[in-house]
């Protein structure tokens, strides 16, 4: 089966995707040959499609996975036959699941600042502080270079987004001063501000932060209910609530689409708190 998956892999990098999905889908396909191979004992060319929808069940009742994932499965599943095989794909003999939409949680602007300033690592306190005051995400934050940091114009250059264009980010005064700090205290590196720890000139892993944000909420007695992503959710939901327009929001978030920008009209207490109800406008003039 490794011809199959090297053919894949070949045929996905040549759409110029990144590392990163590069590996997501790698994952998915790899995963489905070890099925072909192990349970079905069939060559991929010879799989009917009633076959591959025993695969897709026995994918979700193995691994537990959401009907979200499954469908990114799918999706993934799908570029196989088309690119590897050379064959037809029919989206009727494979349905993608319906889910329920579930809104992310934002901590308020007091429990952000409890949070970013009771840190006792400078490192975590920067990235945690970059990544909330600058609406990064935490791959953004890990691949910030020495150069990406204008401090004249207090601006960020995001490279390599997952968008794949470049943008400009605001640089709070608040974290470039934990960023001075750390970068004194850190050897003053100036390639990668966040290196391996291995003092490899490469990008620190996006898992460090999260083990340490978990770590820190058991400090504090939180919930766990952060994630890094958390924390970018919260400055779209902050601006929004201070007034900040939603294209504004969507420059500085790299949104491709303003319908990912507008999450945080539903996020945003302002929006409930501000809107009157019509039954108590009509109470209020019955009442005039």
């Amino acid at each position: 089966m490794d011809k199959y998956l090297n053919t894949y892999r070949e045929m996905i990098s040549l759409r110029g995707l990144t590392d990163h999905t590069l590996k997501s889908y790698s994952t998915y396909i790899r995963a489905y040959l070890d099925y072909l191979s192990n349970i079905l004992q069939k060559q991929p060319e010879d799989v009917s499609w009633d076959e591959l929808r025993d695969y897709i069940r026995w994918l979700q009742k193995s691994r537990g996975l959401s009907d979200r994932t499954i469908n990114h499965a799918i999706s993934q599943l799908r570029f196989f036959p088309l690119y590897v095989l050379h064959n037809p794909w029919d989206d009727t003999q494979l349905h993608m699941r319906k889910f329920d939409e579930y809104l992310p949680y934002v901590p308020s602007r007091e429990k952000t600042w409890q949070f970013i300033s009771s840190m006792p690592d400078l490192k975590q306190k920067t990235m945690v502080a970059l990544m909330y005051s600058s609406g990064l995400r935490v791959s953004e934050v890990c691949r910030l270079r020495y150069e990406d940091v204008d401090r004249k114009n207090m601006r960020l250059h995001i490279t390599h987004s997952k968008s794949r264009q470049d943008r400009y980010a605001i640089l709070s005064k608040t974290a470039l001063d934990f960023l001075t700090r750390y970068w004194f205290a850190y050897g003053r590196p100036k390639g990668f501000l966040f290196p391996k720890q291995n003092g490899e000139d490469r990008p620190i892993d996006t898992f460090f932060l999260s083990r340490h944000i978990h770590a820190h909420e058991e400090r504090l007695g939180w919930e766990r209910r952060l994630t890094c992503h958390s924390f970018r959710h919260a400055f779209g939901t902050h601006l929004y609530e201070n007034g900040t327009d939603l294209l504004t929001i969507k420059a500085l978030m790299g949104h491709k689409s303003l319908l990912s920008t507008t999450l945080y009209v539903h996020l945003s207490s302002r929006t409930i708190q501000q809107t009157i109800s019509p039954l108590d406008r009509m109470a209020g003039e019955s009442h005039a």
